[in-house]
This record gives C-alpha cells, sequence and structure tokens, in this order.
C-alpha cells in the first residue's frame, strides 16, 4: 500500500517576524536609555514632550529602558502579527491547493489547474480556457519553494512569466472596447485596490471573470485580457 504523501505549505520565513519583534525591542530600549536627555533636549527646543516619554524620563535608566524595551515588544508582536496574516500561506497537496491570506482561505483542485505560475509578485492559477482561479500577493514566499511544492506534486508548473503576457492591456475608463458593467466593475475594484480592502478587490475581480476578462495590477495601473473563448457580452470579436 502506497502512502499519500503529505502536503507542502510554504509561508513568509520566520527571520521575518523574528526581525520585526527584535527590532522594535532593541529601539525602545535604546530609547529609555537616552530617553531623559531627550526629554529635556525636546523641553528646550520645542517646550513640551510626549507624555509616555516624560513618563519614562522619571524611572531610572535601567527601567526605562526595560520599559519602553517592553512597550517595543508589544508593538513588534503586533507587527508581526499582521506580516503573518497578510502574508500568503501556500499548502500544495496532492488533490489540492490551499491559499490562505488576511483570514480569507481559497481552495483550488488540482484537476481544475492547467497552468500556475508567478507573475512578478503574484502567483496566479488557470483552467483549460485559461481562466483565472486565483492570484495572490505571493512576494513573501521563497520563488523555488513555490515552484518546488507545485513540481512536486506534477502540477502544470510553468514559472516565474506569465504564458498570456502579451494579452494583457491598460484599463481605460471609458474605452469602447469595454461594456459599461466591466467598466463600472474595474472602477469599484480599484476604489478597493486603492483602499487595500484585498477582498473586495478579489471579488470584483472574480465578477470580472465571470463577464470575461482577467484582471490584474501592475504598475500601479489595472490591466486585463479577454476569454474570446467565453465570448462575453462586450467583447469587440462577439458578434
Amino acid at each position: 500500500m502506497t502512502d499519500t504523501p503529505a502536503a507542502v505549505t510554504v509561508r513568509q520565513h520566520t527571520a521575518v517576524s523574528f526581525l520585526l519583534v527584535l527590532v522594535p525591542l532593541a529601539l525602545g530600549a535604546a530609547l529609555g536609555l537616552v530617553v531623559d536627555p531627550l526629554v529635556n533636549w525636546l523641553i528646550d527646543r520645542v517646550d513640551s514632550a510626549p507624555a509616555p516619554l516624560r513618563l519614562a524620563a522619571e524611572l531610572p535608566p535601567a527601567w526605562a529602558a526595560a520599559a519602553l524595551a517592553a512597550v517595543g515588544t508589544g508593538a513588534g508582536v503586533w507587527l508581526a502579527h499582521r506580516a503573518r496574516a497578510e502574508a500568503l500561506t501556500l499548502t500544495v497537496g496532492p488533490d489540492e491547493v490551499r491559499l490562505t491570506q488576511n483570514g480569507a482561505q481559497r481552495c483550488v483542485s488540482k484537476a481544475a489547474v492547467a497552468e500556475v505560475f508567478l507573475d512578478r509578485r503574484d502567483l496566479v492559477l488557470l483552467d483549460a480556457r485559461a481562466r483565472q482561479l486565483a492570484r495572490h500577493d505571493a512576494r513573501e514566499l521563497n520563488p523555488e519553494a513555490v515552484g518546488a511544492a507545485f513540481a512536486g506534486f506534477a502540477y502544470p508548473w510553468c514559472g516565474t512569466e506569465d504564458p498570456h503576457e502579451s494579452e494583457f492591456r491598460r484599463w481605460a475608463d471609458g474605452d469602447p472596447a469595454l461594456a459599461d458593467e466591466l467598466h463600472g466593475l474595474l472602477r469599484s475594484r480599484a476604489d478597493a485596490v486603492l483602499s487595500k480592502d484585498t477582498t473586495r478587490a478579489t471579488e470584483l475581480a472574480d465578477s470580472a471573470r465571470e463577464r470575461g476578462i482577467v484582471v490584474r495590477d501592475r504598475d500601479g495601473a489595472q490591466q486585463y485580457r479577454w476569454l474570446v473563448a467565453s465570448c462575453s457580452e462586450g467583447h469587440p470579436d462577439c458578434a
């Protein structure tokens, strides 16, 4: 009997979390050692200093360093937690891919995946009709580890370039090549991207795909390509 191979998980390196905690801790400790002269300098220059610094300045230097190091550690733990939540966690198994980011999880069946690749910072999965099954910011992941995880389970790994690169064009609001409904979706998505509402941006990209286009962000602007095979309403080649 052959054992089913275990899934492979690729995530943000633990060193990132370590540094996000260590740096604020060290800065807090260093600030505690110089907080008294710093507060005096601020009072001399601007006749004021932040209340937390004034309180720390009343402590002995060792206590001030310990107190501000604790504050720095708390801030660092919060930053590390946020960074881990915002970074993609990729789990590749023999039958499916799980993508977890910003508290949301998406599962994609291996049978549905015809192409998988890195498009600059994004991990992209496409089906047999080149429809986008998933697109996630994967800048925190090691590209070699991502490629090895997919290749290890015989997924159709295409490397670090989009095979459909030449098909994309920049979105211009009002372009007659797109129907008004699609322009409305892309305007809403542009607002979601600007406000960093990744969940809403993903939902709108999914809606755009259902109407015949694949959307991505490139150099501060949205780009799209047509799914000609679907002949969605609004495509210039559709009668």
